[in-house]
């Protein structure tokens, strides 16, 4: 058959262990036989990060601004333990996502893949439940230290005519610190998406902060949603006879469990990270959220929304056989083709996306599933297959 001709290329992201090989195998199997893939390749696998410094990263984000839309791997983000495992780093380099979001300063909608055959663990969630993510600053871009005696801590804040410090904490001992920030011109960026994504879907939109503890920090965060919603999305809510609601992030972990689902639920960079993982694992499995990173200019980064499946990984170095999720992975490659076909204005492309992602709801239904979704299949024939 005649391929299906790109115009513009997407940038793509390579990553790390058996996603990377998942990768590998969603490209060659699925993709190139089909489509003429047009790609401008940036290798995020750590060890290019260590080789590069971490250029590549910040490369690959600015490639995303100039071209419009990207497709991203999973990725390491090393730790104590990793740096054991990969003795060549140099340092632990930061999270790749974290880089990405700070420069394109989106926010991340992470939408479950809800297949018929597997209905979700909370019984009572009826629809998929769409996480908006903050993807600035927080945790993600903070600056963490340890003391080991006796000290005092301070923030210190300084610009052309003044400075003020503000004391945080004297300790006798050894102490572990954190200072993380965020700024209101990409909290507001959050609240606008955020508004927009739920006119546009027609869904009702709950945000949740802690700003009885962080006043501040979490405070300012719950002003500007309201200050946006009042100014700029009130009318157009009660005309499309949806809601906008505030509460506390622990009462919102309450309500969603016992909640019908269908809504979006905006959350804090950390927040979102922690509840999009349980959100998919209670409708399937953590390869079964579609995660984009929507930027004000219109730049969107598509991902799957789990790590590098580690323990797959050097059971596949063994030469043993796997059985890994490939859905999420699979999504993110269609999301971007579809998007780069609406850009372009190529039909044949986005019909292939479609396409793509219906035979493969559709082999999940007949039965055909990797190992994570057999206990919880309705399909008492389904069988258990591995990732090749």
């Amino acid at each position: 058959m005649e391929k299906i001709q790109m115009k513009v290329p997407l940038v793509e992201m390579d990553g790390d262990e058996m996603t990377r090989v998942l990768w590998k195998m969603i490209k060659e199997e699925l993709l190139l036989p089909f489509v003429d893939l047009k790609t401008e390749y940036y290798d995020l696998g750590l060890l290019h990060r260590n080789e590069t410094e971490d250029q590549v990263t910040v490369d690959a984000a600015l490639a995303a601004k100039r071209l419009g839309v990207a497709v991203k791997c999973a990725t390491i983000t090393p730790n104590e333990q990793r740096m054991q495992e990969y003795p060549q780093l140099t340092k632990m380099w930061p999270s790749p996502n974290g880089t990405i979001r700070a420069i394109l300063d989106g926010t991340v909608f992470r939408v479950p893949i809800k297949v018929d055959s597997i209905p979700p663990v909370v019984h009572r969630w009826e629809k998929p439940i769409t996480i908006a993510r903050h993807a600035h600053g927080d945790i993600y871009r903070c600056v963490d230290a340890r003391t080991e005696h006796r000290c005092t801590a301070k923030l210190l804040f300084e610009n052309e005519s003044a400075t003020k410090s503000v004391t945080i904490q004297q300790v006798e001992g050894p102490a572990i610190w954190m200072g993380m920030y965020n700024t209101e011109q990409s909290i507001r960026s959050f609240a606008d998406a955020c508004f927009s994504y739920a006119i546009d879907t027609r869904q009702d939109l709950w945000f949740a902060t802690k700003d009885t503890i962080a006043k501040q920090y979490d405070g300012a965060f719950k002003r500007i949603f309201e200050e946006e919603y009042r100014t700029r999305y009130e009318e157009q809510f009660k005309a499309l006879g949806i809601t906008y609601f505030y509460t506390l992030i622990d009462d919102a972990a309450t309500r969603v469990i016992r909640s019908r689902g269908g809504f979006i639920w905006a959350c804090k960079n950390y927040d979102g990270d922690v509840m999009s993982d349980m959100i998919s694992a209670a409708f399937g499995s953590l390869a079964m959220m579609t995660s984009v990173l929507v930027s004000p200019d219109g730049t969107m980064e598509y991902e799957a929304a789990h790590g590098t499946v580690t323990r797959h990984y050097y059971r596949y170095l063994q030469g043993e056989e796997t059985s890994t999720n490939p859905l999420a992975t699979l999504f993110a490659w269609t999301g971007a083709l579809r998007k780069r076909g609406q850009l372009d204005q190529i039909l044949e492309l986005e019909e292939f996306a479609e396409d793509l992602e219906q035979c493969a709801l559709d082999t999940l239904r007949s039965g055909i599933v990797t190992k994570d979704l057999v206990e919880l299949s309705e399909n008492k024939s389904c069988t258990a297959v591995t990732s090749a």
